[in-house]
């Protein structure tokens, strides 16, 4: 699979270090989700005054939205060390143990993709995050005895992209269950012109319009949209982004005005030249477009069904009628000239 720039997971490395620099501190400079930076705020402050751990909270949602950087801002809001670690880091229970008796009062432990943590640690968690102790059992058979450990209180913060997939009894042990939802185009304006001041890119507001509403409501894309254009604009432009810098760099990164990109266009039109729109199945998809059948399923398909584009049928995939009209194609006629050069 080629790297996509609208891919809400991050790329590489150096991607993620940029993303580290852009990243709030402290709900007041989170931008959107309103309701969910609420229910944090009071919550905070409540245990702030009573000087407790606040609930264990389970922040669910697509990529890219900000489950990390809400973790990192109620550690920062409540003056206490973030300990990360993820589900598929945390093997045996030995690893969580060696990171639980290690956390202070009151410190969060942030666990990234915990619908991914091996059931046998999952066990062990849960007496950790209920009644903050620890039950180890050493060696085996008739010699086997149970190790108690006591813990300090601290807060578990689990970020999935795959709430379905977190056993009931988990799910049921978190006070807080949040969701992030895609973002406004207004919203991701706000963080465009946010994230162009703290990289000291002199950008209008046109230009932070034309990638905001390219960004598929996703702060992530959005700033490794603003990145790209920042590189077009030093080399093609005079270092200033404005709405035709910000169209040219876009155009050459082939991302349309609704976020669609290469990948989201081949699938649209394999389906509507080859296959008269539909419906047909996933993996003649599959075969036609030479993409994995799970690649397709949970990467390219849940923004075009989002949008309306493409919809699932028991007989298989069908291209919409707004599909057409985006792509400014004639359903009779079938036709899907010049596309591309959009």
């Amino acid at each position: 699979m080629k790297e996509r720039v609208t891919d809400a997971e991050i790329i590489d490395q150096d991607e993620k270090k940029f993303d580290l620099t852009l990243r709030p501190k402290k709900l007041s400079e989170f931008v959107g989700q309103d309701k969910l930076k609420e229910i944090l705020s009071i919550t905070i402050e409540a245990a702030k005054q009573r000087g407790e751990a606040i609930d264990h909270v389970l922040f669910y949602g697509p990529p890219g939205l900000g489950k990390t950087t809400l973790a990192n801002i109620i550690a920062n809001e409540l003056a206490v060390e973030l300990n990360t670690s993820s589900g598929p880091a945390v093997e045996k229970p030995g690893d969580l143990a060696g990171i639980l008796t290690n956390l202070n009062e009151r410190d969060v432990f942030f666990v990234d993709e915990i619908h991914r943590l091996n059931h046998v640690v999952e066990e062990y968690l849960y007496p950790a995050i209920e009644d903050f102790r620890l039950e180890i059992v050493i060696d085996q058979g008739p010699s086997a005895r149970t190790l108690k450990l006591n813990l300090e209180p601290f807060t578990l913060v689990g970020a999935t992209t795959r709430a379905g997939l977190i056993t009931s009894p988990l799910r049921s042990r978190f006070g807080l269950i949040l969701h992030l939802d895609y973002y406004s185009t207004g919203e991701i304006k706000k963080i465009v012109l946010r994230s162009a001041d703290l990289l000291e890119v002199e950008i209008d507001d046109e230009g932070a319009f034309e990638i905001a509403r390219r960004s598929r409501g996703t702060p992530r894309i959005a700033n490794r949209l603003l990145r790209r254009v920042r590189d077009y604009t030093q080399i093609k432009g005079d270092g200033d982004i404005n709405k035709k810098i910000a169209k040219a760099a876009l155009k050459m990164l082939e991302v349309d005005e609704m976020g669609l990109d290469e990948m989201d266009k081949k699938l649209i039109t394999t389906i509507i030249n080859y296959y008269d729109g539909g419906p047909v199945g996933l993996k003649t998809i599959s075969m036609a477009i030479g993409e994995d059948q799970g690649t397709i399923e949970e990467i390219y398909e849940p923004y075009l069904l989002q949008k309306g584009f493409l919809k699932r049928t028991q007989k298989g995939r069908e291209i919409t009628e707004r599909a057409y009209k985006h792509f400014k194609i004639d359903p009779k006629k079938n036709s899907s000239k010049d596309l591309f050069e959009k």
